[in-house]
């Protein structure tokens, strides 16, 4: 396919270095602040100097705000029968039906780990788009790591909630962990390393397994050993469930308010 993403930031600049590294997509980036590209991707800084009708999909990567202005000028090169893929957060497909008309729009909401090949996206295809546009899509998505096709707009704002700022929550937990770490004696070097690896070995463990979560913990807390009084504190009083859930419905209101 030939893929032209517009906006080049964090995120799309994140993707793109996935996709290159699959053969049978040919990319073209129009961003005018940008400075650098992995080999092989064209780069354009305005929409005309595209030809029209070239490109099978138009990915959309700029802020939403920024959507009205800037998409326009790009819509005759989508070729006819083309498809609009948008990763721009809280941007309704009703929305961007406004400004491109009756076509086939995809929106994808990705996370952060799409940078290193291990991002969760979540994929809806409005009625507008064939399967074989959506099937299409959904494996050049999942060239980033994992690709959850939904069936609303509404299962959109609950995985935003989930993974596509689940990233920040675990980041945080992560930050906290690391200062507990400090605070109990170890240097900065030495308490990252003994968090981030003790969480990258217990999510494999859990990843390879076919145990419950409930029932891997059990397997390593001892009657009143040290795990058992770490959870007594982190689970006192259903803390640990009541801050999760009010963490992802906050975010899915959100989410819910800005579309």
């Amino acid at each position: 396919m030939k893929i032209l993403l517009i906006g080049c930031g964090k995120m799309g600049g994140a993707m793109l270095r996935q996709w290159i590294n699959h053969d049978g997509n040919q990319f073209t980036v129009a961003d005018p602040a940008v400075t650098e590209l992995p080999t092989g991707v064209t780069h354009v800084t305005k929409a005309t100097s595209l030809p029209q009708g070239e490109f099978d999909v138009i990915v959309i990567a700029i802020k939403p705000q920024m959507i009205a202005d800037l998409l326009p000028a790009y819509i005759p090169a989508l070729k006819s029968g083309g498809c609009f893929v948008s990763i721009a957060a809280g941007c309704s497909i009703a929305t961007l039906a406004d400004i491109v008309g009756d076509a086939a729009i995809i929106r994808v909401m990705p996370n952060l780990a799409a940078m290193v090949g291990m991002g969760v996206s979540g994929l809806y295809a409005n009625p507008a788009c064939s399967q074989q546009q959506e099937t299409d899509v959904t494996a050049f998505i999942a060239q980033t790591g994992r690709c959850v096709p939904l069936s609303s707009e509404d299962e959109i704002d609950r995985l935003t909630a989930i993974s596509g700022s689940g990233p920040g929550y675990v980041f945080e937990i992560m930050r906290s962990y690391v200062e507990a770490a400090k605070r109990l004696g170890f240097d900065e070097e030495t308490a990252r390393a003994l968090v981030f690896d003790t969480i990258t070995g217990t999510v494999e463990t859990a990843r390879q397994s076919d145990v419950s979560l409930e029932d891997l913990r059990n397997s390593v807390t001892s009657k009143n050993g040290t795990t058992q009084a770490g959870l007594d504190e982190l689970r006192r009083d259903g803390q640990l469930d009541s801050l999760l859930d009010d963490t992802v419905q906050a975010a899915y209101r959100r989410a819910a308010e800005l579309r």
